[in-house]
């Protein structure tokens, strides 16, 4: 696994850098829920998606083209069938987001965190360890307490009747739910198939998150195109929305893609998958102190939960 070494006067720390970069993408990810929507209201989603990773090649292609002619990008081509999965997750994310609420959009996908240990399993043939299980159930469940719609009032001493108002057993599963447990089965695929296709290739995780954007770019434009969008929502006119969408495809798409593939090639696809399933507690900060959002204690309960159970995974040998 790849360190850091920080030096200080009496001790050496060491830091491990994939995991790190998982956190931080899973940070990225978290703020982009509420900067995504405020760019919405100004292009439709096909047009967003198209943008958003228009500008994610745009910025990769120099770097691609120096490696293509260097030889450090002949294996791009394994590259495509990723590109073509992370399309599938994006369509499906955001059209499920649009039919279903957020509270339970962000509870399905992370259902990603439980999907890829056992996907991983039947790639290895093998059974997932009992604490990446462990570690992903605590994930899990400090994600259905941090989206939970209740009141703040309640304290910690009322948790049990606190769950019997949530009324667990009474989910109305519609088209937008089964689309966010598409995503969610999708990312888990995405990261076991990233990590399968590209072991031993010549393809570093830029140009590889170059070649994803490219695909994403293509094929959203063309169910653009197909769609009879109006031509008018790929060039928007506000400079928020240039802002927002400069952002995103620079630290939520760039770095966060890169950091993924940087991951799967040096730790495990189920590790991958949980850090990065730490995305609804960054978001929950991120939502506190930038929007305004205040967080009740079964809320602060679930992200104490999530944070620990990556902490955790970022220790685990």
């Amino acid at each position: 696994m790849l360190m850091s070494n920080i030096q200080f006067p009496f001790r050496r720390i060491q830091l491990p850098l994939p995991e790190i970069a998982l956190l931080l993408t899973a940070f990225f990810w978290g703020t982009s829920y509420g900067i995504t929507k405020e760019a919405l209201l100004y292009t439709g989603v096909l047009a967003f998606i198209v943008i958003r990773f228009g500008l994610t090649s745009i910025l990769l292609a120099p770097i691609f083209i120096k490696e293509q002619r260097m030889g450090l990008a002949k294996d791009w081509k394994f590259a495509v069938p990723t590109g073509g999965i992370l399309l599938c997750i994006f369509l499906a994310e955001i059209y499920g987001i649009f039919y279903t609420t957020a509270s339970k959009a962000a509870f399905l996908i992370s259902l990603c965190v439980l999907i890829t240990p056992f996907i991983e399993a039947i790639t290895d043939r093998k059974l997932p360890s009992t604490q990446i299980i462990l570690f992903a159930l605590l994930s899990l469940f400090g994600v259905f307490l941090l989206t939970t719609q209740s009141s703040g009032q309640q304290t910690v001493d009322a948790l049990s009747f606190e769950f019997l108002s949530l009324d667990l057993l009474s989910l109305d599963m519609n088209k937008g739910d089964y689309s966010i447990l598409l995503a969610a089965f999708l990312r888990a695929c995405m990261i076991v198939t990233t990590k399968s296709l590209l072991k031993g290739k010549t393809l570093s995780a830029l140009s590889t998150t170059s070649i994803q954007a490219n695909v994403v770019t293509l094929g959203a434009l063309f169910i653009f195109i197909t769609s009879d969008n109006p031509i008018e929502q790929l060039f928007p006119t506000d400079l928020s929305f240039w802002i927002s969408a400069f952002y995103l495809a620079i630290f939520c798409t760039i770095f966060a893609l890169f950091a993924q593939n940087f991951g799967v090639k040096h730790t495990t696809p189920s590790r991958v998958s949980l850090l990065t399933g730490s995305e609804p507690a960054f978001g929950a900060i991120f939502a506190y102190y930038w929007l305004g959002e205040s967080l009740n204690t079964i809320q602060m309960i679930g992200g104490a939960c999530i944070l620990l159970a990556t902490i955790m995974a970022t220790l685990r040998k």
